[in-house]
């Protein structure tokens, strides 16, 4: 008796050891489902994203009724300023002591690739829905099994305007680039894409983040005789590259034009019609393309008094399709929780309702060829662009064949 006694007690023992790790790996590991961004909130990104995205953030949440497998939703943010050993040192701070559950945002690609990497040794979920965390480098050599990319890359944005343009007879180019990977990779990928479809580079110009003056870049561009100015920036850079080349008369004798290959319609307000006419950008979002669209974003308005980017909306998208993986996979586990991202299609009802996860990591979906209208053809505030065309993922995104990601099985 004895020994069947002392046998009953350590099977007891070990199937309350087995159900106890079975039950870590289910529900919510603090009781709190917590959601940190780390973005740009005073530098040149901060109108893409900055207060604007975390007002998307906390929409989601809101929409999604502020609870997920009954446990709350709370959203942080952190200004990292631009710098990747601020992103990562707050980034591993939250994992380790504040437990933050998935980092989103990020704003900026070098600052993006610092986050994926403390995401990696931490095995936390990192969402890049960022204002120029654009770098095709993302979803190709610094991919992970725990990072998605989210709204746009520099590979849909050079397949979609530089296609469009240089096979319209806009076939040389010459660069006005910012110095650092995500500038780097846009140039690249557009000039990729310029001479597949039977076009030339003529030349490129650096310039550092946030510049303070123009002029001597736009002059090299000026005297390269390229059809396209390629603006490889983005936010304050590509404001102020704009404005520079219009006191410079740039464009105005029609034999060159500024492509600005980064432009979100916050950009367009600041510059003002006038100004911004006639230009060709992509956008993975539009505030008025659908009445969908003009609800949330008109939500949006009443709260930010500024129409939405594409960056806050896909940060939106972001979150809402993060929690309902919480939902789905019964627990907020990262793997468990990535699985379902990449299983479940991408509808959140604002950003698209067509889009899915690759195993590299891109959210693909549908991209939108756009022109900013002149002064005369709006017809009401923020009505800034035409929509020229919308282009499916398969065409807006890098196959899946040519990627460099590890995780895609070739």
């Amino acid at each position: 008796m004895k020994k069947g006694f002392r046998f009953s007690r350590a099977a007891c023992a070990v199937l309350l050891l087995t159900a106890g790790a079975a039950g870590a790996q289910q529900g919510i590991s603090d009781g709190v489902v917590r959601i940190g961004l780390l973005l740009d909130m005073s530098g040149p990104y901060s109108d893409i994203g900055g207060a604007g995205s975390v007002l998307a953030a906390r929409m989601a949440v809101e929409d999604f009724g502020g609870k997920v497998l009954g446990k709350p939703v709370e959203v942080v943010y952190a200004d990292h300023q631009n710098k990747p050993d601020i992103a990562s040192t707050k980034a591993r701070e939250w994992f380790d002591t504040q437990k933050v559950d998935a980092i989103t945002d990020v704003a900026s690609s070098a600052t993006s690739i610092a986050v994926v990497n403390v995401g990696k040794d931490k095995n936390k979920p990192v969402l890049i829905a960022a204002a120029a965390g654009g770098s095709s480098r993302l979803t190709n050599e610094d991919c992970s099994n725990i990072s998605i990319h989210w709204t746009y890359n520099t590979y849909t944005l050079a397949s979609v305007t530089a296609n469009a343009l240089t096979k319209a007879g806009a076939d040389t180019w010459y660069f006005v680039t910012a110095d650092y990977t995500f500038g780097q990779s846009l140039e690249q990928d557009t000039a990729d894409t310029v001479k597949a479809a039977g076009g030339k580079v003529l030349g490129s110009a650096r310039h550092p983040l946030n510049a303070s003056d123009f002029s001597s870049y736009i002059v090299q561009a000026q005297a390269s005789q390229a059809k396209v100015i390629g603006l490889a920036n983005a936010g304050t850079d590509t404001i102020s590259a704009i404005k520079e080349a219009n006191a410079f008369g740039l464009g105005r004798s029609g034999k060159q034009s500024i492509a600005a290959l980064l432009m979100y319609i916050s950009d367009v307000h600041a510059l003002g019609l006038k100004t911004a006419q006639g230009m060709v950008l992509t956008e993975g979002f539009y505030w008025d393309l659908d009445e969908k669209t003009r609800a949330w974003s008109k939500r949006f308005f009443e709260r930010h008094k500024r129409m939405p980017t594409s960056a806050q909306a896909g940060e939106y998208s972001a979150v809402i399709h993060y929690l309902k993986s919480v939902e789905a996979a019964g627990t907020d586990g990262t793997q468990a929780v990535m699985a379902k991202m990449r299983e479940l299609p991408v509808n959140d009802g604002v950003f698209t309702g067509e889009g899915w996860i690759r195993p590299d990591g891109a959210m693909v979906h549908p991209m939108y060829l756009a022109q900013v209208k002149k002064p005369g053809e709006s017809k009401y505030p923020w009505d800034y662009l035409h929509i020229k065309a919308k282009v499916p993922a398969d065409q807006a995104f890098q196959p899946l064949s040519a990627s460099k990601c590890t995780l895609v099985k070739k």
